[in-house]
């Protein structure tokens, strides 16, 4: 026998039909689970003449309604994933910084326009500042454009809160290993929270770290030895001989951390003291090479 949507086929070829009721119809959509090797497709005439349907419009009508209504359920579903959200804060995250720089740069030629002996020390100056300059310029409209500057800024500290906040949700252990921040600028870079447990540790050590790797194979430069784990205290606080083994390990107890986070959704605090003690000790210049 074989089983249809809108009802059974057996052997013999004798219909038995299904309701025509869309939400039992749709029931019965997510219950089906067909052997493909063994299914036999069914046309829409075979349908009508089984009186489920009056004519071939009708059944077309329904399926249609039956399968945008599951779409909608597996949109609804994806978008429900915390991962998803989180990668769309961290992008507006970065169009945060990309604006407030956008901004910060522009007013600051402009502040040279007005003050053009400035202009030597401009390269050496800070945002902080910069806008402070800017805001002194009372009968301009830099002082304005400073205080957009200001309130994007303070927008900007509220969001990276929320971040970290909603990674320690998501990805409770590779958090406690880099930072919610950090950990869920890795999440957004490679696509998702899937997408980085089955990155190989080697992958994740150089995530954010495209533009030198490609330089690297395409000119002979040196290998990029980090990403956004650079971002990470241990990494970037580390003396330069050892930074690259600092950055491999934490990429290795990453790779471990995103599996867990992915699989079980829960901290592990075990493995999380045992990576940390390894993290420290390689930091410290007391560990080797093996993970």
């Amino acid at each position: 026998m074989q089983r249809y949507w809108f009802g059974d086929i057996t052997d013999g070829r004798e219909c038995i039909p299904f309701s025509r009721e869309t939400n039992e119809l749709i029931e019965r959509c997510r219950s089906l689970e067909p052997e493909m090797d063994n299914f036999v497709p069914v046309e829409p005439e075979t349908a009508v003449e089984c009186g489920v349907f009056s004519s071939r419009q009708d059944y077309i009508a329904e399926l249609r309604k039956i399968t945008a209504a599951l779409a909608r359920e597996k949109i609804s579903e994806y978008y429900s994933s915390g991962d998803i959200e989180l990668i769309q804060m961290v992008r507006m995250l970065n169009e945060l910084d990309h604006v407030i720089n956008l901004l910060v740069e522009r007013g600051m030629e402009w502040y040279i326009v007005k003050n053009p002996d400035f202009s030597r020390k401009y390269k050496n100056m800070n945002q902080k500042k910069v806008i402070g300059m800017m805001r002194r310029q009372k009968r301009s409209g830099l002082l304005s454009i400073a205080a957009e500057i200001d309130a994007l800024s303070d927008k900007r500290t509220r969001l990276m809160k929320e971040i970290s906040g909603k990674a320690v949700e998501v990805a409770p252990n590779c958090s406690e290993i880099v930072g919610g921040l950090v950990a869920a600028r890795l999440i957004s870079s490679v696509g998702g929270l899937k997408e980085l447990a089955f990155l190989p540790a080697s992958a994740i050590q150089v995530t954010g770290a495209e533009s030198a790797l490609f330089t690297h194979l395409k000119g002979g430069t040196p290998s990029p030895k980090h990403g956004i784990i650079f971002q990470h205290r241990r990494v970037h606080n580390a003396d330069r001989a050892v930074r690259g083994k600092v950055a491999r390990v934490v990429a290795g107890k990453l790779g471990i951390a995103a599996r867990i986070d992915y699989f079980r959704g829960e901290a592990d605090v075990e493995f999380l003291k045992k990576a940390q003690e390894r993290i420290d000790a390689v930091f410290g210049g007391a560990g080797g090479d093996s993970e």
